[in-house]
C-alpha cells in the first residue's frame, strides 16, 4: 500500500511526511531548474526563441511573395 492509503494513528507523523514530501517536491524542482540553466544559459534560449519568431516571419514574407507573384500570371 502507498502512504497516503495506509490509514495513521498519530497525527505527527502524517505531517511530518506531508512537510518532507513538499520540501522534496521544491527540491527536485529547484535542481532541475538548476541543470537545465547550467546546460542552457538564460540568453540563449531567449536568442532561439527569437530567431526561430524571426526566421518564420521572414519564411512566411517569402511564402507570400510566392502566392501574390503567383496570382499576378
Amino acid at each position: 500500500m502507498s502512504g497516503a492509503e495506509k490509514p495513521t494513528t498519530a497525527t505527527a507523523t502524517t505531517s511530518a511526511t506531508a512537510t518532507t514530501s513538499t520540501s522534496t517536491t521544491a527540491t527536485t524542482s529547484t535542481t532541475i531548474r538548476a541543470r537545465f540553466e547550467s546546460k542552457f544559459p538564460r540568453g540563449l534560449i531567449i536568442r532561439l526563441i527569437a530567431y526561430l519568431f524571426v526566421g518564420h516571419l521572414f519564411a512566411f514574407f517569402v511564402y507570400l511573395l510566392f502566392v501574390l507573384g503567383g496570382q499576378n500570371q
